[in-house]
């Protein structure tokens, strides 16, 4: 059986994670990430989660890490409405490095770093790969988990793209699929039945490949190319049995993992890069293997 991790040492860095959708496959991997990046440094870290589906939900969570008191915190900031919060942890000298969203101003935010997927870059590559599948034709719809900073770039860069490289391919305006699975399946169905020449879909958030998968059995749009985000095994699955044409690979246990170096760097007194970028590679059905692995150590 494996080891225990080693309890940290009197007078370790105490960092807490706040975020919100605790049981998320996707935030799982995060918070593995985070986990493990706190016993690797020995760091005493503690989770602060709560199962609401509200960003707004984290608040509370933020309070409890004020009065505790903890030494920094990894914070899941998903707009700029969390501002005032980082602004209490600034004024108490506590750092605050957000990872995921990585759009925000450094002076504008107060956070002391930001880490995550080069949001541009896979944009542009989704674009790319949708763009090349589909042989420059139909239209493709392009759905959000929320309207959030990250999201509503990579939707941005994504219709950008296709129109720069693909132009006769219709890039139809985003739409929220939210984190309801019956109520996204039939935001999608929606779309697909009200675009006949629909040929493709792009989701920005975890849970699209089961959105447009399910959705396209529901419409028998059997031929729709799909791409989508994150590793998690229902998602690989779906690119193992054809349903899902590609994922992007993004970092979700590498930025949490990072996240909370980062933070013990900016207590340590070190000098912290404020934008921190790491690739983000759309995979297809021949990268499959590697990604099933990093789920096997998640559930392990």
């Amino acid at each position: 059986s494996a080891e225990e991790p080693a309890a940290p040492a009197e007078g370790a860095h105490k960092i807490a994670l706040i975020q919100f959708l605790k049981g998320h496959p996707v935030h799982r991997l995060m918070q593995l990430g985070f986990t493990e990046g706190c016993e690797a440094n020995g760091y005493d870290c503690s989770l602060l989660l709560t199962d609401s589906t509200s960003p707004v939900d984290m608040i509370p969570l933020a309070e409890q890490a004020l009065a505790e008191p903890v030494d920094g915190v990894v914070l899941y900031a998903v707009d700029n409405s969390f501002f005032p919060t980082i602004a209490k942890f600034n004024a108490a000298g506590i750092p605050v490095v957000t990872p995921h969203f990585t759009s925000f101003d450094q002076e504008e935010s107060g956070l002391t770093a930001v880490v995550g997927a080069d949001v541009v870059a896979y944009a542009i590559a989704a674009a790319e790969a949708m763009g090349a599948k589909l042989d420059g034709k139909g239209s493709v719809a392009v759905t959000v988990g929320s309207f959030n900073e990250t999201e509503n770039l990579v939707a941005e860069t994504f219709k950008a793209t296709m129109a720069d490289q693909y132009p006769d391919i219709t890039v139809l305006d985003p739409q929220e699929e939210g984190f309801d699975a019956a109520q996204a399946i039939a935001k999608a169905v929606a779309i697909i039945q009200g675009n006949p020449d629909i040929a493709g879909a792009f989701s920005t958030t975890g849970n699209g490949p089961t959105t447009w998968a399910r959705a396209a059995e529901e419409t028998s749009a059997s031929e729709l190319i799909i791409i989508s985000m994150d590793y998690t095994r229902p998602n690989l699955d779906l690119v193992k049995s054809g349903q899902v044409y590609g994922l992007v690979a993004q970092p979700l246990y590498e930025e949490f993992y990072a996240a909370a170096e980062l933070v013990g760097a900016a207590l340590d007194g070190e000098t912290v890069e404020y934008l921190n970028l790491l690739p983000a590679p759309v995979i297809t059905i021949d990268d499959l293997d590697e990604y099933y692995s990093f789920n096997d150590k998640a559930e392990a």
